[in-house]
């Protein structure tokens, strides 16, 4: 994985609404470390600094190092709270990973050859990206930060299901060990919309209105 994020917290020991409100106000997000055989940790972050981590992308599916005071967690982001309105992270909840167990993740899918896709560039189809998102299951080490879905040889009236994707080594999709029925559609290409006529004007191939004239 290219992208590696450190992220710095520091233990946290009150609890309670008014301890969160008093943080918040300081330019503090709480957060929990759970899973694993460890008890759970509830931390903070400094709120601009993960702020600016949360619009990336990568920060959703990659496993982050998260170094709390002399010791150095492995997690992956499992929630995330914000305010209703407003730009403010309310709280954090992490998963500690650890090398030897498979996890689950939803990752993005990035769709290559759209453009250049017969059904787009030929026909005039719309591309409809039925699932931006799919679940998978793999160890940490073999984690993608998205899986890459490349339509560019799609016609007109086709699709791409959850068991064309191609996968990287180790990881799998979770759904397809539940039968055909499970293996969803990820991508397809639609016949272009047809265009609403404009009020007074006749459809294509339909005849012309009768006229005051003829109707008298």
């Amino acid at each position: 994985m290219e992208n590696e994020f450190q992220i710095t917290a520091e233990p946290r020991s009150g609890l309670g609404t008014a301890m969160t409100r008093r943080l918040r106000r300081a330019g503090r997000v709480p957060a929990i470390i759970y899973g694993g055989e460890q008890a759970n940790s509830v931390v903070t972050l400094d709120h601009n600094n993960i702020y600016h981590h949360l619009k990336r992308e990568a920060f959703h599916s990659h496993v982050l190092t998260l170094e709390v005071g002399d010791r150095s967690e492995q997690v992956i982001l499992r929630d995330v709270q914000m305010h209703p309105y407003k730009q403010q992270v309310m709280h954090l909840d992490f998963l500690r990973v650890s090398a030897d167990r498979k996890l689950r993740m939803t990752v993005p899918l990035h769709f290559l050859g759209e453009e250049t896709a017969p059904g787009v560039k030929q026909s005039g189809g719309v591309v409809s990206h039925v699932m931006p998102e799919v679940e998978i299951e793999c160890l940490a080490k073999d984690l993608p930060e998205f899986i890459a879905v490349d339509i560019s040889g799609l016609e007109i009236d086709q699709s791409l299901h959850l068991s064309d994707l191609i996968l990287p080594s180790g990881v799998t999709i979770p759904a397809l060990a539940f039968g055909h029925d499970h293996d969803l559609p990820v991508v397809a290409i639609n016949p272009p919309r047809k265009q609403e006529a404009e009020p007074g004007e006749a459809e294509p191939g339909a005849a012309p209105a009768a006229t005051d004239d003829e109707n008298a």
